[in-house]
């Protein structure tokens, strides 16, 4: 009788801590899965900010070197156009990275400030340096982005 017993408390205590592996199993894989897709998101988002930079950098450059130079008013309403529009498609990623990765916000803004900058630079040598800095900023985003967890 004692044998029986012992079998059947055996039993059961194999079946609860086998339920309760596959459910610290299952708890470890889905955190696992959600680390990934919220590191897949970010990484994302960054990608999406830095071409947004790049291609707000690359249009203010533009338009200041058209003031500079002294073109036609048509080009440089024009590039004003262009600008505005990459500025306002800068918005959106830079608003997913900030809620997605807090720790980045700081380095985001800064970069987003940066490529603000180039307006009204004062003659073409300066315009240069903004356009470096701005490089930079952007840079040092991603390499924030690469340490943060």
């Amino acid at each position: 009788m004692w044998t029986s017993l012992i079998a059947v408390v055996g039993t059961l205590l194999g079946s609860v801590t086998a339920y309760l592996l596959q459910q610290r199993t299952a708890r470890t894989d889905r955190a696992e899965s959600r680390a990934y897709e919220a590191r897949r998101d970010r990484v994302a988002a960054v990608t999406a900010l830095t071409v947004a930079l790049a291609d707000h950098r690359r249009t203010m450059w533009a338009r200041e070197d058209l003031r500079l130079t002294g073109a036609p008013d048509t080009e440089y309403r024009e590039a004003r156009a262009a600008s505005h529009a990459t500025r306002s498609a800068l918005t959106a990623p830079l608003t997913t990275l900030v809620i997605l990765a807090p720790v980045l916000a700081d380095a985001a803004h800064g970069a987003a400030a940066a490529s603000y900058a180039l307006r009204n630079a004062p003659d073409a040598e300066a315009l240069n340096v903004l356009r470096l800095a701005a490089i930079e900023a952007a840079d040092h985003l991603v390499r924030v982005a690469a340490t943060a967890a």
